[in-house]
C-alpha cells in the first residue's frame, strides 16, 4: 500500500495524460502531491524530507509548465528530483560524513560500513543515470513516449535496482545473536 500512495501522483499524472494533454496531467500531479502530503499531515504521520522535495519541484516545475504553457518544465522535474537525490547522497558522505542510505535502513538491516559506503555511493550513481535517462528520452522522443517512460520505464528500472541490490547485500547481511 505504501508503494501504491507514493505512486499516486504518477499514476494519476499518467491516467490524466492518457483521457486529456500534458497541461491537464500537470495540474493533476500538482494536485495529487498536495492532497498526498496533507494527508499525512492530517494523520500526524512523517514526512520523510524526499517527500517534501518531489512536492516543492513538482509545485516549481509543474506550476512554471502551466503558467508558461511549456511542457519543457514538467519534463525537466525527474530529472531535477534525482539530481537532488544523488547530490543530497554525495554531499551527506563526503560533506557531512554521514550515510543516508545507511541512516534510512539501519534499524531494518545491519551491514558492514564498507558495503553500506557502497550502498550509498551505487543510489547516488542510479539516480545520476536516472536524471540523464530521463532528459535523454524528453529530448529524444515524443511526449507519449516520455510519459509511459516516466512510470513504467523508472518503475521497471528501480525494481531492477532493488532486486539487484538485495542480492547483493544479502551475503553480507550481519546475522543478530
Amino acid at each position: 500500500m505504501k508503494l501504491l500512495f507514493d505512486l499516486f501522483p504518477v499514476i494519476l499524472f499518467f491516467v490524466a495524460f492518457k483521457f486529456y494533454d500534458i497541461y491537464i496531467a500537470t495540474g493533476v500531479a500538482i494536485a495529487a502531491s498536495v492532497v498526498q502530503i496533507g494527508w499525512l499531515l492530517a494523520r500526524r504521520r512523517p514526512i520523510a524530507g524526499m517527500q517534501w522535495a518531489s512536492l516543492a519541484i513538482i509545485v516549481v516545475f509543474g506550476g512554471l509548465t502551466l503558467f508558461l504553457h511549456d511542457e519543457t518544465f514538467i519534463k525537466w522535474k525527474p530529472t531535477v528530483l534525482y539530481a537532488a537525490f544523488a547530490l543530497a547522497l554525495m554531499t551527506s558522505r563526503y560533506v557531512f560524513g554521514k550515510n543516508l542510505i545507511k541512516a534510512m535502513m539501519d534499524s531494518q538491516v545491519k551491514l558492514p560500513t564498507a558495503i553500506w559506503t557502497r550502498l550509498n555511493l551505487g543510489w547516488a550513481v542510479f539516480f545520476a543515470a536516472m536524471a540523464a535517462l530521463n532528459i535523454y528520452v524528453a529530448y529524444n522522443y515524443p511526449t507519449a513516449t516520455w510519459v509511459n517512460f516516466k512510470l513504467f520505464g523508472t518503475m521497471g528500472l528501480t525494481l531492477a535496482f532493488v532486486l539487484a541490490q538485495a542480492f547483493y547485500i544479502g551475503r553480507f547481511i550481519e546475522e543478530t545473536p
